[in-house]
């Protein structure tokens, strides 16, 4: 094991940033175009909108809820054993989904062991992403997680065919096989520890035939980061933002039927979102790398504007005017996704990344689980889908509070660091002269 967890910045790790590119659009871009199963599984089994939409937003709330629960296992263990777990348990859950037992089996195995899969694949993801790169790590990032946008492209209209050839419960199992796939990726994952260098290897003893390596080291997951103001605004941030960006991709497809549109165009409409999103992380990703605005105030920006756009999506009411509410909405989206989870290396250093990152997903839960219900409730309500889309925007736009306030912290923090850092400096100084004058 290394005695130093230096960042490579580059070399393998690009290797690590494809394997999280693959795991992005088997885990999230699957889940995304979850609403295209949506009018279908309605229909079989004669629900409401809101109970159908529980099938997407327990997926959603396992996803967040595990999120501690991968971070310890990535800790203890591995980021490759996790990600090749949570890969066997994403395939099992959309292969006993395809049973169409009942609804309630689709809760247990769409919901909560996709849920579970999901979570246990892309926390460590991001994770192996982040401790391999510092300079880099804005644009790397953006570069994985665009394999949710790439895949998306790909999968709405491949996913609608399935869905007619084979039927919604024909289309899960092929996309169980193809899941399995995240277990190739998981193997791709080299620990950043098992790199060693001449000078960094790991002494051991032989004692017989048997070696004995030291004990590994103890890995704590670090609750105590609760304590910072930052991180708790941080996480109203997310808990409300949640529960605003889970609603788009579920209600789209349906709000595009509702307006009369056949099959193919709901699905293309999702595609063309999904190249939007990915022109959104990679130009967001390289603003990042740049430096030329703080991160959190960017984030507070383009927040701002995706929660606009939402509020302006249902005004419309033909095919063209979709698209270009959609593409902005895209591109909105990347710009946020590629940037909310970097942030958190600015609130908790990468030493805390981890832990962060764990509770940042586990209370984004709330919002997760809370938000298409609400929309399917208000949809009932109101017969409208429009509304789904109101319940988003406003979401958006009242998390951006939390983030203000979050970078306004961090850099009154980073400005008294700065002046301790300067006074120290000056002690020093004031020190080493007193010390050479009193020299005869």
């Amino acid at each position: 094991m290394m005695s130093s967890r230096t960042p490579p910045d580059g070399g393998y790790g690009w290797v690590v940033v494809m394997s999280a590119f693959f795991i992005m659009g088997l885990t999230a871009a699957v889940l995304k175009n979850f609403g295209l199963f949506f009018l279908d599984i309605q229909s079989h089994f004669g629900v409401l909108t809101s109970t159908t939409s529980l099938v997407t937003s327990t997926t959603i709330a396992i996803f967040h809820l595990g999120a501690p629960v991968a971070s310890v296992l990535t800790l203890q263990f591995s980021q490759r054993v996790v990600i090749i777990v949570g890969g066997l348990l994403s395939a099992s859950g959309m292969l006993l989904a395809s049973l169409d037992l009942s609804l309630p089996w689709l809760y247990l195995t769409m919901g909560i062991l996709q849920g579970t899969g999901i979570c246990l694949s892309w926390i460590p993801a991001n994770s192996m992403v982040s401790h391999y790169f510092v300079r880099w790590r804005p644009i790397a990032y953006a570069i994985a997680s665009s394999g949710e946008c790439v895949f998306a492209v790909l999968f709405s209209p491949f996913f609608q065919w399935l869905i007619e050839t084979y039927g919604w419960q024909g289309a899960l199992l092929i996309i169980g096989g193809l899941q399995l796939n995240l277990c190739v990726c998981g193997a791709l994952m080299r620990p950043l520890e098992a790199i060693q260098s001449p000078l960094q290897k790991t002494k051991y003893t032989l004692e017989g035939d048997a070696a004995v390596l030291p004990p590994k080291r103890k890995v704590i997951f670090q609750f105590s980061l609760m304590r910072k103001p930052e991180l708790l605004l941080y996480i109203l941030f997310a808990i409300f933002a949640a529960a605003g960006f889970f609603i788009p991709p579920l209600f789209l497809v349906p709000f595009a039927n509702s307006l009369g549109m056949g099959k193919y165009w709901p699905a293309f409409t999702l595609s063309i979102l999904a190249l939007a999103d990915m022109v959104g992380r990679l130009l967001c990703g390289w603003m990042a790398n740049m430096k030329l605005v703080r991160n959190l105030q960017l984030l507070t920006i383009v927040v701002t504007l995706l929660g606009v756009v939402l509020l302006l999506l249902p005004i419309s009411h033909n095919y063209w005017t979709l698209v270009v509410f959609a593409s902005l909405y895209g591109f909105l989206f990347g710009c946020v996704v590629a940037i909310h989870v970097t942030s958190i290396v600015d609130i908790v250093t990468l030493e805390g990344f981890d832990s962060g990152l764990g509770l940042f997903m586990l209370f984004r839960s709330v919002g997760g689980f809370i938000g298409p219900p609400a929309a399917g409730w208000l949809v009932d309500q109101t017969n409208d889908y429009s509304a789904a889309f109101y319940l988003s925007g406003v979401c958006f736009i009242l998390s951006t509070v939390f983030v203000a306030l979050v970078d306004h912290l961090v850099q009154r923090r980073t400005l008294m660091e700065a002046e301790v850092h300067q006074a120290i400096i000056q002690d020093d100084s004031e020190a080493g002269k007193v010390k050479w004058d009193s020299v005869p």
